[in-house]
């Protein structure tokens, strides 16, 4: 996670974007192709676009020959078309019906968080990782992936090898979290609101969240979304954490500066277009047009991100890490399901 000038100053020029957004753009659109034929001839769409979109752009990466043309645009799709995305979903956002749960939803995110980078740790050790990249595998599963691996490594010293091991399984077990997570809904009887709060804590990074919830519902994508954008507000408070340990352990400390790199500005466009429309600052004609747009959008995002799973790159990860990284992913949804019936956290009625 970057400040708006420094992501967007760093994008590639547009002759270079071009052929990874054209086809990211193509296979979003072929999604959408195959949810209507879905409709009409089954009557229903069991897979949705967003989720064909991934999966269509895991096939184009990794069957046939490598294009490494459309790398760069993918990327930008992945992550700049998101972030996009994300900003606009903030006007279909309504206070009354995501934040119902009230401080009970803060508590739990706070509670899980927490548990889970100490619990993390401790399976990482327990599995026989070294110091450095228990922590990261904790607070890459606690928080937000592969950013807070980026975040927290030079504040501890960690070194290359480790950081490589760490986020080299995200992308591969955020996919199967997204195709299989909502095959649990039946089995554990949640509503869209409780499977929101545990699709925002247990998927790693915002795309494999929107991925994992949107198809759902649009109740259930907007609570994930928030769930996980209020857990990556909680990356500053740890790396501070961890920088003020090292210091007292007398370890050199690089970490980043400013506030915005842990305020991402996707995050801050995203409340203040969330504040906006609740203060009836917004005509409501806007929510269905911001709907619609960021639907599109965060399609083409998803075959961006499908793109970027590699599936080779898992073949250089150690048994260790995967066990750690699994059971780790393990506890915090237990944790959060847990709490969600202990809060009384639940889909309140319209």
């Amino acid at each position: 996670m970057t400040s708006f000038g420094a992501r967007w100053s760093s994008i590639p020029a547009s002759s270079l974007l071009a052929p990874g957004l054209v086809a990211a753009v193509g296979v979003a659109a072929l999604s959408v192709v195959i949810g209507w034929l879905q409709q009409a001839s089954l009557r229903q769409v069991y897979v949705e676009p967003l989720v064909v979109a991934l999966l269509l752009g895991i096939v184009l990466r990794n069957v046939g020959p490598a294009a490494p043309a459309l790398t760069a645009g993918a990327s930008f799709a992945a992550k700049q078309v998101l972030e996009v995305a994300v900003v606009v979903l903030g006007i279909t956002l309504n206070f009354h019906q995501v934040l119902g749960a009230g401080i009970n939803l803060v508590g739990l995110i706070v509670i899980v968080v927490g548990s889970a980078i100490g619990v993390s740790y401790l399976i990482g050790r327990s599995v026989g990782l070294a110091p450095r990249l228990a922590i990261l595998v904790a607070v890459g599963n606690a928080i937000c992936g592969n950013s807070a691996i980026a975040a927290v490594a030079p504040v501890i010293g960690a070194a290359k090898k480790d950081v490589a091991s760490a986020i080299a399984l995200t992308a591969v077990i955020g996919v199967c979290l997204v195709i299989g997570l909502p095959l649990l809904i039946p089995v554990l009887g949640l509503d869209d609101y409780q499977y929101g709060v545990l699709a925002g804590m247990s998927v790693y990074a915002v795309p494999q969240v929107v991925a994992a919830a949107f198809p759902v519902s649009q109740l259930a994508g907007q609570v994930a979304t928030l769930v996980k954008l209020i857990r990556i507000l909680l990356l500053g408070p740890v790396v501070l954490l961890f920088a003020l340990g090292a210091r007292r352990n007398g370890q050199a400390v690089e970490g980043r500066k400013g506030w915005s790199s842990y305020l991402p500005w996707f995050v801050a466009g995203f409340l203040v277009l969330a504040l906006a429309r609740n203060l009836g600052l917004l005509p409501d004609p806007m929510v269905g047009v911001a709907r619609d747009v960021s639907g599109i959008l965060m399609t083409v995002a998803m075959a961006g991100l499908g793109y970027g799973v590699h599936l080779a790159d898992v073949r250089a990860v150690g048994p260790r890490v995967a066990l750690a990284v699994v059971a780790s992913l393990g506890f915090i949804a237990g944790m959060t399901l847990l709490h969600v019936h202990l809060l009384g956290i639940h889909q309140l009625p319209i």
